[in-house]
């Protein structure tokens, strides 16, 4: 019996598993962070002056979506224990919508908005789903290194599809393409491999849940709603739900608005913006594997902090770098703590959690990192609009979430919250 994962568990299931972060990373990463997002704001919108909150705004919009129906899908898939059919939903969905993004040329802005948001609205609804699955793989004491094999391997999908589309832009500027040529094409490549990668998810990975009691879409709101008025049973759950808007503000903004910031504050063009990101990646990879563990060994609630330290550190050396040398190194202990951040707290609801209700304790979790999705990127958008582009001092704005998750988490202690899930899940 393997001391890390749950009876009846094998390693290739595990895989299967990690293999959805490898599948979904290339949509953030491509999409998302390195290539569509700076396109979207130079080439779309024509880099007028509203266009980086028009950006952060289409996404918001799309995590809006995801904040009110996750906890409905996952009290709908705890009922129906269709967490598996509902990810093939959601993976053709996203894969679908970026294909669509191929159309997204100069000008097209309301195309270019509706595919982006549609695209990651199936991508947050997806990511929750395959996280439910967590705790039905690894045992509690193994969840921080499980979900850092997932995340590790999952940075490493994001090099793959990056790694291809910037083979491919190489390519087409040796020809003199121009960015509205090959930025499409570079779409339908990440929505392919998102496809392709996904595959051994959907084929092996096992439905465990058992059918609870068939629910309509009121009752299943009834439960949502019975939870959330019994989260003063949960108080640590509650107050790390709090924690994880406060910090995901923070990542979410760093996340989206990456490439933007290395193209007005430093001046990157999009091949050295490409090639940051490939080494961010890397370095999450690091990141998210390496932590996985040390959170096992001295606990979730002590590695967030250890992590949330390094993203306010991160925040000063980029705010504060004279030239790109400086930025080179903030943007590496950026992937550190990125890896690092997104396991452990994926890995600490899966031990807050009550058994059995696990997609929908998941989806609370979904719809906090989908609220932190808007404050984030919005509270840097609007800080650069009315600084008049001053990326800096958006970004220290934007830091400061950093600093308020630290402060939340001050309260958070992991046994007794798991203690707690489990007299919920006997008596609640």
């Amino acid at each position: 019996m393997n001391p890390l994962l749950q009876p009846g568990v094998t390693r290739r299931e595990v895989w299967a598993w990690a293999m959805y972060d490898f599948a979904n990373s290339g949509y953030t990463t491509v999409v998302v962070t390195a290539v569509f997002s700076a396109y979207f704001v130079a080439g779309v919108a024509g880099n007028a002056p509203w266009a980086t909150f028009v950006w952060t705004l289409a996404l918001s919009v799309s995590y809006a979506l995801v904040m009110l129906t996750a906890p409905l899908v996952g009290a709908w898939a705890d009922a129906h224990a269709s967490k598996k059919k509902l990810l093939w939903l959601t993976t053709l969905g996203c894969v679908g919508a970026t294909a669509l993004l191929y159309f997204a040329a100069p000008g097209a802005l309301a195309w270019a908005i509706a595919a982006l948001v549609l695209s990651n609205y199936f991508f947050g609804t997806g990511e929750n789903l395959i996280a439910a699955f967590l705790p039905e793989l690894a045992r509690p004491r193994a969840l921080g290194r499980v979900s850092g094999w997932g995340w590790s391997l999952g940075y490493v999908g994001g090099l793959v599809s990056l790694g291809a589309s910037l083979a491919y832009i190489g390519w087409a500027q040796a020809r003199g393409q121009q960015a509205s040529d090959f930025v499409p094409v570079s779409m339908l490549i990440t929505a392919a491999l998102f496809l392709l990668a996904s595959l051994p998810t959907l084929l092996l990975l096992r439905e465990r849940a058992a059918p609870q009691a068939r629910r309509s879409a009121r009752s299943a709101w009834r439960q949502v709603r019975h939870t959330l008025s019994h989260l003063r049973q949960l108080p640590d759950l509650k107050r790390f739900l709090i924690c994880t808007v406060l910090y995901q503000a923070g990542i979410q903004a760093v996340i989206v608005l990456a490439a933007i910031y290395a193209s007005q504050a430093f001046h990157f063009d999009t091949r050295q913006t490409i090639l940051l990101v490939l080494l961010v990646n890397i370095t999450a990879a690091i990141g998210a594997f390496v932590f996985g563990h040390v959170q096992d060994r001295i606990g979730h609630v002590r590695a967030i902090a250890l992590t949330l330290a390094g993203w306010i550190a991160m925040v000063l050396l980029a705010w504060s770098a004279p030239d790109e040398r400086m930025f080179w190194v903030a943007a590496n202990l950026a992937g550190l703590c990125m890896g690092a951040s997104q396991s452990a707290g994926r890995a600490m609801i899966g031990l807050l959690a009550p058994p059995a209700r696990q997609a929908e304790f998941f989806g609370l979790w979904g719809l906090a990192v989908k609220l932190a999705s808007i404050i984030g990127p919005l509270t840097y958008g609007v800080s650069s609009w009315i600084s008049a582009g001053d990326h800096r001092r958006a970004l220290l704005i934007t830091g400061s979430y950093f600093v308020a998750g630290l402060w939340m988490l001050r309260g958070v202690q992991a046994a007794r919250g798991h203690r707690a899930a489990q007299r919920f899940a006997r008596g609640g």
